[in-house]
Order: C-alpha cells, then structure tokens, then sequence
C-alpha cells in the first residue's frame, strides 16, 4: 500500500530534505547537500523565489517508511510571461519500485491539471541556477555540489511511465595539462586593445558584491535565448547573492569591463567541494565548516560554474582574457583537474569556447516530458 502525504509541517519538510541521506547512505558517489540551505531552500519566507513561484511537497510512504518524494513546482514567470504552461518537478528521489514513481508523480500531474497547464518536465528546480537534470550516464563518478546524482533505475522508471526526452545536457572535464597558453595568450591582448577591455581582479570577497548585480544582469541577457531560460528578478539577486558568492574565492570571480567600465563579460570558477561535502553529511557544524573551508583553499579540481558574455561581445575572442587570468590562478595554486557544469548539448556556442582543451564528456544528463492529460 502506497500513501503519498503532502508536507505541511517543519518535521515533515525535514523528512522530505533528509530522505535522501537514507536512500544514497551506501553510495559514496553521491554528494549530500546542507540541510540547512536545503531547508532555507523551500522556506518561502526566505527564498523570494517564492514571490513569482510555488511549490507542493510530497512524501510517499509504504509499510509506514518513507519510499519517496517530490517537489512540485509553477515558476509563474514561466508560465505567464513565456507562455510556457509547463508544470515542473524536482528534488525527485525514490527507491526502486515504479508504483511509487507513478503515485508520486500523478500528484504533480494533479497540480497541473488544476491549473490548466499542458505539460509536466523534470526533474528541474524553481530557475536557471538550480540543479537540473536526471543522469543518465557517468553513474561511476562522484557527484557534484550543483548536480543531482541519481540510481541508474531513475531512467527506466520515466521510460515505463510514458515520459520522453525533453533536453539534453552534458558535463565534460578536462586535465588542467591540456590547457595550453598559446591558444590565448596573444590572443587576449589584441582583443584587449581592439576593444579597450580589460579584467577585473580580486582577492576579497566584499570586494565582489559591488559588482554582483551587474553580474546577474549580464547573466540574464547572455543566456536569455536558450530555451525555457527564467531571468533572475532584483529580489532574487540579492538571494543568490548570499547562497553563491560566501562559497566561491574571491580569485575565482573575473569580470572583464570596457573603458567606461561597463561590466562585459564575467566567469565564476568554484573548488571542488564533492568529498567536503561528504565528509560533513550535511552538517556545517560543529566539524563541517572546517571540511568546506579546507577544500576552498586546498582543492585541486575546480569546477565551471558560470560564463556569461554581452551578445554584442560574443564570438568576438572575450573568453580568451577570461582564460588568461584563470591560466595563471590556476598555476599558481596547483589545479590538476577541471570540469564543466551541466551544459544542454545543443548550446554549440558555449561547447566551441572549450574546443581547444580537448575536454571529454563523462556525464549526460536530461530532463523528461509528459502531457498532462
């Protein structure tokens, strides 16, 4: 007998944030996430995503133990000014039998339903700068601290259930060694001069947040025409600002501006945080902070987090200064590994800035499609 129950009280959301921790605790790829920020997450009276979005939260139990859950999600922005009628889900786990899957899910399909919306698509979560996509392939490696990790069942669960492919990302990675100075260094100087650019610097964090706005401004206009991109609102900025910024060194930020110093392009590179995050099992205190904090300053893999560039300024050889600078951060701190973050494969333009550091593909991902009938 499967009952699904809709979350309504602090015990039960943290239920729903801890069941994973349950369902992975013999998986050493998966990457658990802060409870705490998972809680501050779906706190609507923090998150101000909650201002232009909504979500229901359901746990599925069987013989009185919880066997699933899920977060269904409206991002009104979406749908109202888009004209995207799509009903999302996301922070979808489960145990391996189907049923559940279906109980589940229908109750997403129900909310959908009830709001004349066409279509269900996930897992996904409230915008563009939560985790997306269900894996598919690269089950053999460690998660990430912006990635979902999911059993390899997930996908024949979706297939037996109807759902069909909607986008497709994947993450690729390549050995600091194949980055090579030649392919940019004479490069960026040139296009230093052409366009009287130049980069941005930074060792302090508080020396950041004056540009963090104009930033997410860029953000939005960079990567407005990919497809179902929800552009970040001011009140959401200064949300992400205190989530993001804290874990990211400073080092790792650049900005490039023009001679008025109008911020033209940006990047944001973050350590790995995969093991740290392991070993505090998602707590930060009392041992957790010191986890996190070594891998910010130790940790030779880094991750691409973030790459924004002004569409005037794109294909234009801007990225070539970007890489100079984190060609020399790099070296100086002894970097070994890097990778990318989800990238749908469709995105040509972002795939061609990477093409001479012969990077790999070792993960794939998508998210999953279904009419609501």
């Amino acid at each position: 007998m499967i009952t699904i129950k809709e979350v309504h009280s602090p015990k039960d959301l943290k239920t729903f944030v801890k069941f994973p921790f349950q369902l992975y605790k013999d998986c050493d790829k998966w990457v658990p996430p802060i409870i705490k920020q998972e809680l501050d997450t779906f706190n609507k009276k923090k998150n101000p995503i909650f201002n232009d979005a909504e979500a229901t939260f359901f746990l599925a139990y069987k013989n009185n133990e919880v066997v699933g859950r899920v977060a269904a999600i409206i991002n009104w922005l979406e749908v109202n000014q888009q004209k995207q009628k799509k009903m999302r889900f996301g922070w979808f786990d489960v145990i391996d039998d189907v049923e559940v899957t279906k109980a589940l899910l229908s109750k997403v399909h129900e909310i959908g339903k009830a709001n004349d919306l066409d279509y269900v698509e996930g897992p996904v979560g409230f915008s563009n700068l939560d985790k997306v996509g269900l894996l598919t392939e690269g089950y053999e490696f460690v998660g990430s601290m912006i990635t979902w990790y999911n059993y390899p069942y997930y996908v024949d669960h979706f297939r037996e259930l109807g759902y069909t492919d909607e986008k497709l990302y994947s993450e690729s990675r390549f050995p600091f060694s194949n980055v090579k100075p030649e392919f940019f260094l004479k490069a960026q100087e040139l296009i230093k001069k052409r366009y009287q650019l130049r980069p941005l610097k930074f060792t302090k964090t508080e020396e950041v947040m004056p540009h963090v706005d104009k930033m997410f401004d860029l953000f939005n206009k960079s990567y407005a025409a990919l497809s179902s991109f929800v552009a970040i609102t001011d009140i959401q900025k200064e949300y992400f600002k205190k989530k993001f910024i804290s874990f990211v060194n400073p080092e790792y930020i650049k900005f490039v501006v023009d001679k008025d110093d109008n911020l033209i392009a940006f990047a944001i590179v973050m350590p790995s945080f995969a093991r740290a995050l392991q070993k505090t099992n998602g707590k930060l205190f009392p041992f957790g902070f010191r986890h996190i904090l070594h891998a910010k300053k130790h940790s030779k893999d880094v991750l691409f987090y973030l790459i924004g560039v002004l569409p005037e300024y794109q294909n234009k050889g801007v990225t070539a200064i970007i890489f100079n600078e984190y060609y020399d951060e790099f070296t100086k701190k002894g970097i070994q590994n890097c990778a990318r973050t989800p990238e749908l494969e469709d995105n040509l333009a972002i795939h061609q800035i990477w093409k001479h550091f012969k990077p790999e593909v070792f993960k794939r991902r998508k998210t999953v499609k279904k009419d609501i009938s």
